[in-house]
């Protein structure tokens, strides 16, 4: 098939495996040997575009994950660097993000005890754990673990981070200031602010102003609301003077760019460090690898989620080590640069140059900008990040998965955002086994006008083979459905219409089978030898025969016991048998 050259938009591109060298692990410095200089004024005027989103959406991520906002903007320019060179998406834009708001403000807050200094040491050393994580996870390619989250636990934590988020940035909306202490805490706390006459209206006007402005133009893609609202914002916060009653703002930024600095915490920081850093890292990548799969498909380019875990693990690293916060890719950021004209990672490239100007020479630009504006747009993301539609469709025709979801809403909510990113994992895992301990299984016979052996159940009118029963197990066979296996086997052996001479597992759906099930099987074909009764397999995989090998069944069972389909073993049982039934 041949390649979409760079006129479709396309840069021609080697696969992920057949690159050698730093051409495998840096995509960046691939894209450049074949970069069409016609991409490079698109690619600058995206970018420029980018830097004037960046800035606000930066200060306001810090801020709501509880550090000074110029650390927003040193986690938007280093990131963007080591991505373009590390990151094998030609479009994806990595700055802070509204998804980790909660997850690093559960960590920084009740640790840093209100010191900005603390608070970003313990935010960049979450940013270099998750870096880590996902780093190694994407060398040892592991790219596929996000996809362990089931999408209504996915959607349930993801809805609970919303939610925190929603109303950790409630007061600021108000001009109240409130320490969050969760959303149980916080509600209740701004009602009281509310009726005790806490509230600054000028900030209300401002920041409900740029949340209509900014949720009002949203549904128009090419349209900048969030630089439109912030722009309003601080001309109005300046033109009428409205520090003087009371209007909280932004102030000057520190002039420069951020300096190298190793994110050291205590002993007794350290677990919460990890366990926050860890959270981060799922949660990013499970965005990530969302957004980059939605973009190779859009520009028909392969998806690559080792090298994307990669990408994020060194943007994290990077930004830990010049004083940044953790990061992952925007799905507001990433379509404001491609309607914008990017071609290529250098949009991200003159975005992260552009913001890093701005701090050398022209730090106080923003130095009026309302920080109710700013919460304006923290909230516009979170209400984003909700997901309702799809969960009503989930609730018709699943409602136990429904259900889990809101568990694991509830259990972020209740309980923390990263407690409650540790119960959704828990849940996963509860039901990948509950879905494996509890699997379908069936009794075959055979059906008239059908080819094959089918379920009883479904055609109560099959013919029985006499003496024989035809089981088929839809599961691998491991540890937690190994006794139910055995059970089923001896039940349908028990409801036999006809004394049993032989079981034959049809094994065609069992893809493995561990130390537990192997023991299991072992003892089943000795009870039913004991019983005059034979055990034999139909359908097995080679695979699973091997390890059944490997771990010493065969040896004790013997290995003259599979047939390669059901009907083979039906006809195998007649001949060795002398029963007289036409298939």
């Amino acid at each position: 098939m041949e390649q979409p050259s760079a006129r479709q938009g396309q840069l021609p591109r080697t696969p992920a495996s057949l690159r050698s060298g730093w051409r495998r692990w840096m995509p960046g410095l691939e894209m450049l040997r074949n970069y069409p200089l016609a991409w490079l004024p698109k690619d600058l005027l995206a970018g420029l575009v980018l830097t004037a989103m960046l800035v606000p959406v930066g200060i306001a991520y810090a801020q709501a994950s509880g550090v000074p906002g110029i650390y927003g903007l040193y986690a938007t320019i280093i990131p963007l660097l080591v991505y373009a060179l590390f990151g094998p998406s030609r479009f994806l834009v990595l700055g802070p993000d509204s998804a980790l708001v909660a997850i690093i403000l559960a960590v920084v807050l009740p640790l840093s005890a209100g010191d900005p200094a603390r608070a970003i040491t313990l935010a960049s050393a979450m940013a270099l754990v998750s870096g880590l994580v996902c780093a190694a996870a994407g060398l040892l390619r592991l790219g596929f673990i996000t996809e362990l989250l089931s999408k209504p636990i996915r959607y349930g934590y993801m809805n609970g981070i919303a939610f925190t988020v929603l109303i950790s940035q409630t007061p600021k909306l108000f001009g109240i200031s409130l320490d969050s202490a969760g959303p149980l805490h916080d509600i209740p706390g701004l009602f009281q602010a509310l009726f005790d006459g806490k509230a600054n209206w000028h900030a209300f006007a401002i920041g409900g102003g740029s949340l209509a402005i900014i949720l009002l133009l949203k549904r128009f893609e090419r349209v900048p609301g969030i630089l439109i609202a912030v722009v309003l914002a601080t001309l109005a916060a300046w033109g009428f003077a409205l520090e003087a009653e009371g209007v909280q703002v932004v102030g000057s930024l520190p002039q420069g760019l951020p300096g190298f600095s190793i994110p050291l915490i205590g002993l007794n920081e350290l677990t919460t460090v990890l366990i926050g850093g860890f959270a981060v890292a799922l949660v990013s990548f499970a965005d990530t690898s969302v957004l980059s799969r939605t973009y190779a498909a859009r520009t028909r380019s392969p998806a690559d989620p080792n090298q994307e875990m990669i990408g994020l693990g060194m943007a994290n690293l990077a930004t830990s080590l010049f004083q940044g916060i953790p990061v992952s890719s925007s799905s507001s950021r990433t379509p404001v640069a491609e309607a914008a004209g990017a071609r290529s990672q250098l949009t991200g490239v003159f975005g992260a140059l552009g913001v890093g100007l701005l701090l050398l020479f022209a730090p106080d630009l923003l130095r009026h900008l309302p920080v109710s504006a700013l919460a304006a747009v923290v909230i516009a993301a979170a209400i984003g990040l909700f997901e309702f539609r799809d969960l009503r469709r989930i609730y018709r025709i699943q409602q136990w998965e429904f259900w889990l979801s809101i568990v694991c809403f509830i259990g972020v909510v209740v309980l923390g955002a990263v407690p409650g990113i540790g119960l959704a994992v828990v849940i996963a895992v509860i039901e990948f086994l509950w879905d494996g301990w509890r699997p379908h299984y069936a009794v075959l016979g055979r059906v008239a006008g059908i080819r094959g052996y089918h379920d009883i159940s479904r055609y109560p009118d099959a013919r029985l083979v006499p003496g024989l029963v035809l089981f088929r197990w839809d599961a691998p066979l491991f540890f937690a459905n190994a006794e139910q296996f055995q059970s089923c086997v001896l039940q349908a052996i028990e409801q036999s219409p006809t004394q049993v001479r032989r079981i034959v597992i049809a094994a065609e759906p069992v893809t493995s089978v561990d130390v537990t099930s192997a023991d299991m099987l072992i003892e089943l074909e000795q009870y039913l030898r004991s019983a005059g009764i034979e055990l034999r397999f139909a359908e097995m995989k080679d695979p699973v025969k091997d390890k059944l090998r490997r771990l010493e069944v065969l040896a004790r069972i013997g290995s003259d016991v599979f047939q390669p389909t059901v009907g083979a073993a039906v006809d195998v049982y007649l001949e060795e048998h002398g029963v007289d039934w036409t298939p």
